[in-house]
C-alpha cells in the first residue's frame, strides 16, 4: 500500500469568500488566469445569480467599484463568456449568469470537499 502524506485544513469563511474559492479553485485547475477585479466580478455574478448585462455593469462598475467603468466590466464578462465560465442567455444576449456546469455553490450552508492528489513521480 502507497503511503502518502495526508494534509487536512478546516476553516470557517464568509459566504461571499467560499464562493470566490470555488471560482479560483475551477480557475486553477482548468489553467485560467484570473486577476483580482476579475475575481470579484465574477464572485459578484454568482452571488446575484442571472441577471441583466447592463445592469449588472453599472452595479460593478457604480456600486461595487470593482472596475472603474461599464465597459471594463462588459470587456471581463466577454472575457469569461469566451472561456465558457459565463453564460448569456442565448435569444437576445442580455441576460448573464455563471456557468452552471461550473457548479458553483451560492445558497445555504456551503461545506466543500475537494481532494486533491499529487504524486512525485
Amino acid at each position: 500500500m502507497a503511503i502518502v502524506n495526508q494534509v487536512q485544513k478546516r476553516v470557517r469563511m464568509s459566504k461571499n469568500d467560499i464562493i470566490k474559492y470555488q471560482i479560483l479553485t475551477y480557475c486553477y485547475i482548468n489553467r485560467i488566469t484570473v486577476s483580482s477585479s476579475d475575481l470579484e466580478c465574477l464572485t459578484l455574478l454568482a452571488t446575484l445569480g442571472p441577471i441583466e448585462l447592463t445592469s449588472f455593469c453599472y452595479d460593478a462598475s457604480e456600486d461595487y467599484e470593482i472596475f472603474k467603468s461599464s465597459q471594463t466590466v462588459r470587456n471581463c464578462i466577454n472575457k469569461f463568456e469566451k472561456k465558457n465560465i459565463v453564460n448569456k442567455d442565448s435569444l437576445n444576449k442580455k441576460v448573464i449568469l455563471i456557468n452552471p456546469n461550473l457548479k458553483i455553490q451560492t445558497k445555504g450552508d456551503i461545506l466543500l470537499d475537494y481532494k486533491f492528489f499529487g504524486n512525485e513521480s
